[in-house]
This record gives C-alpha cells, sequence and structure tokens, in this order.
C-alpha cells in the first residue's frame, strides 16, 4: 500500500513506536528491505537520496508499483532535497514525501524555503520533512556531534511557520561511520516531543551505528521515524567477503540487507504495527 508519509508516521507517533525508513538506490535493496517489512507486518519508509539513482523519475515508478503491490503500509520519501528542483522531481515521480534540507542555512532562509515546497507539496498530497539543527557527519563527530543541535524553544514556532508534517532533530547523532562514541542527549528530545505535543512525529537521521540501546530508546522517547543507510552497506559488504560463487552474490547481499533491516524494524518497535487505512481500495482511494 503506497501511504503519504504523514499517515505513518502520525500512527507512529500516537502508538509510541519508531518506522525504519532505509536508504535504497536498486531493485536489489528496495525488494529486500519490502520483503522483511511484509514478513515482520511492519509498515515502512523508503528512503531516497537524489543522486542515488541516475533517474529518479524512472526508479519512482518503479518503487511506486512495488509499494502499491504491497500488503504493509509504505511510504516513498526523498531523502535530503537539498534544491527545489529535487522536490518537484521526487513529486512528479510519484513520491509520498520530500525532505527539504535546509538545515545549513539561517533559520530564516530555512524556513522560507520549506514553506515554499510544503505549499506545492500539500496542493498535491505529498508530506514534507524537514530539518530543525543540523545533523553533521561522523567522521567528524568531535565537532558535528555537539554543535548545531536543535534548541528545543524553537521547534513549535518552527513547525507553525513552516507546515512541516515531521521534523528531523539533531540530537547527537551523525551520518555515516562514527570516529568516536555517538552521545545521545535524550534530555533534549524529551523536551522537544514535550513542547511540539505526542502526536507530532519527529525524525532522527544518522541511525547507523548510534547504537541499539540509543535506538531503541529514542523511539520509547519519540522519536518515530529512523534513517538507516551505513549498516545495511556494510551489512552487505560483509556478507560477501567469502563468496567464491558469482552467482550467489546478489542473492547473498539482499540477504544481508534483509536480516539487517529486520532487526532494525523490531528494535525500533515496528513489528506488527501495519495496518489497512479506512476505505482504503474505494474508489478515488489508493
Amino acid at each position: 500500500m503506497l501511504l503519504p508519509m504523514k499517515d505513518l508516521l502520525v500512527r507512529a507517533s500516537k502508538e509510541n513506536y519508531g518506522v525504519a525508513a532505509p536508504n535504497v538506490s536498486t531493485e536489489l535493496d528496495a525488494r529486500a528491505v519490502i520483503e522483511a517489512a511484509e514478513e515482520l507486518h511492519a509498515p515502512l519508509i523508503l528512503d531516497v537520496a537524489y543522486m542515488a539513482t541516475k533517474d529518479i523519475k524512472f526508479f519512482g515508478s518503479y518503487l511506486t508499483r512495488l509499494a502499491e503491490k504491497s500488503n504493509v503500509p509504505i511510504a516513498i520519501n526523498l531523502d535530503h532535497g537539498f534544491l527545489y528542483e529535487h522536490a518537484i522531481d521526487a513529486i512528479a515521480a510519484g513520491f509520498t514525501s520530500v525532505m527539504v534540507d535546509r538545515s545549513s542555512e539561517s533559520y530564516e532562509v530555512n524556513v522560507r524555503d520549506v514553506k515554499e515546497i510544503v505549499k506545492v507539496a500539500h496542493a498535491t498530497g505529498v508530506s514534507v520533512e524537514a530539518e530543525l539543527g543540523h545533523v553533521g557527519d561522523g567522521s567528524n563527530y568531535e565537532v558535528d556531534g555537539v554543535t548545531a543541535l536543535t534548541d528545543p524553544s524553537m521547534a513549535k514556532k518552527y513547525i507553525e511557520e513552516t507546515g512541516v508534517d515531521c521534523l528531523a532533530v539533531a540530537i547527537g547523532t551523525a551520518h555515516g561511520e562514527y570516529k568516536g562514541t555517538p552521545h545521545i542527549d535524550f534530555d533534549r528530545l524529551v523536551e522537544i516531543k514535550k513542547i511540539v505535543g505526542p502526536d507530532y512525529p519527529l525524525v532522527l537521521h544518522g541511525g547507523s551505528g548510534s547504537g541499539d540501546e540509543n535506538l531503541a530508546k529514542a523511539c520509547r522517547l519519540g522519536i518515530n521515524k529512523v534513517n538507516i543507510f551505513t549498516d545495511l552497506m556494510i551489512a552487505a559488504k560483509n556478507s560477501v567477503a567469502d563468496v567464491t560463487n558469482y552467482r550467489a552474490l546478489w542473492a547473498t547481499i539482499s540477504g544481508a540487507i534483509k536480516d539487517q533491516i529486520a532487526y532494525y524494524i523490531k528494535l525500533f518497535g515496528g513489528e506488527n504495527k501495519a495496518w489497512i487505512p479506512e476505505n482504503y481500495g474505494v474508489k478515488g482511494n489508493k
């Protein structure tokens, strides 16, 4: 079932669990993560970076077909859309959500640009994610892990000014592999959730390598979408270290990705959380 990302995340926020959001860029990883979600009866978000595919409209048409025939709720989200054109292309490709990343800009520019995309996306029934604060890189974690964290006092104001459907927060995670030990500011997370309200979805970028206990706790405390990529690639790489039969290569990689995301789906509390929306399949509805 292909649904707006907002539908998945509002439900996750109300029921207090996290939805796994693996980055995909090929048929191989897309099918693997969907199979895992179906077997665990879990909702799923397919994150797609704009530059991860040579033709986002072609890939989007493929992903939408996979999602539509699935028996679990699936959203397709543009991850880190840096340009206006990226968001428009993703909407045209059938994505049900776009992330507008202006987190490196000033607050004023961030709000201005996000509002512009929200107006277009909402007019077409597409959800919007944006980031307040800035999630940096694990390779520079000593600096990025403690700077540009989300200011809880600004969160509600930002949401009201932009109209975004979910908010990515910087609370100590980082993209890529960590150089150092991740330290998650749970007090900051609790304060943000308290301010924005229990039904408003929060997003965590940089889930890979952040620690199982940290991620499970974050989902219990209000994170409803967790982005995962690096750990999937590490699992794929490790799975083929001793493969000598090239015919088994793709199946081995797919199996490793499937197993890894299945582990995270369970860790985030998404197992057995799939549902069929009321009126789904009725003419005029997906």
